[in-house]
């Protein structure tokens, strides 16, 4: 394609085979894996953090990194928003285990009793965890609580936006000696952050061809910095930079189709 059709297609949002500026994360969610799937010790983890600021990218990139690692155990990976209501983590739950699906205590009593007999690690990761909040916030605490059950084999990692989520919506959970889920904050990113993350993703494009007919890059430095500063300055959100910066190249790529189509034949031929 067209070098604006490639920088479009590097700046579309994926997970890509490096997150910069969120090296200490990666570790934390790799450690943190190693330590309770491959170790066997049941536990949990919530992820927060504003939108666009990598969770979800980050966790993607660990998974993909680690899926050798975590062959022996059982993924299941649910994006909250997708269910009907909060109770339905549960049928959604018992189908990717292969268990028969069953309605209310039955099913929760059903997935209780596979998730604390003999058997492989069960990793759970739930997308939009927040979504399941509900009166007394049964849903959570039973989810939670599973990691804390002798002879239980689930870890479970959350992912949402709210900082206090697990403060404000499960005290209960410390009571426990087990203690609350683990906490892992994902922060805005810096100017600097999404400039190199921008940069990044273009690298591959800036090297021999993609150019305009004047010789000018599709996109220059210093325009990669004025929309990293401006998102930095409101939200910290890389998948806002990226889209700006999608939406930039589609400008100027509409523009030179029209001064192409403008532009005189030769010899001032129709």
């Amino acid at each position: 394609g067209t070098c604006y059709q490639q920088a479009k297609q590097v700046l579309h949002v994926a997970v890509p085979d490096r997150l910069q500026g969120r090296e200490r994360e990666v570790g934390i969610l790799r450690q943190f894996l190693r330590e309770h799937v491959q170790g066997r010790r049941p536990g949990s983890l919530y992820v927060s953090g504003a939108p666009g600021t990598g969770k979800t990218a980050c966790l993607s990139r660990v998974l993909l990194d680690c899926k050798d690692e975590l062959a022996r155990s059982r993924t299941v990976v649910l994006n909250c928003m997708a269910l009907g209501s909060p109770h339905g983590v549960f049928p959604a739950l018992a189908q990717h285990l292969g268990l028969p699906t069953a309605t209310g205590r039955e099913q929760i009593r059903s997935l209780e009793k596979h998730l604390t007999a003999q058997g492989p690690m069960v990793l759970l990761v739930l997308d939009e965890l927040d979504q399941l909040e509900s009166k007394g916030q049964d849903v959570l605490y039973t989810l939670f609580e599973w990691t804390q059950l002798p002879s239980s084999r689930l870890v479970l990692v959350g992912l949402a936006n709210a900082l206090d989520l697990t403060d404000r919506s499960l005290a209960r959970l410390g009571a426990h000696p087990a203690g609350s889920p683990r906490l892992l904050h994902f922060p805005p990113y810096t100017k600097e952050q999404l400039t190199h993350i921008l940069q990044e993703r273009l690298a591959a494009l800036m090297a021999p061809v993609p150019r305009q007919v004047a010789g000018d890059p599709v996109l220059d430095a210093a325009a990669l910095q004025f929309c990293a500063r401006k998102v930095s300055a409101v939200s910290g959100d890389a998948r806002k930079a990226l889209d700006i910066c999608r939406r930039a190249v589609e400008v100027v790529e509409l523009e030179v189709r029209g001064q192409t189509l403008l532009k005189p034949l030769p010899g001032g031929e129709l």
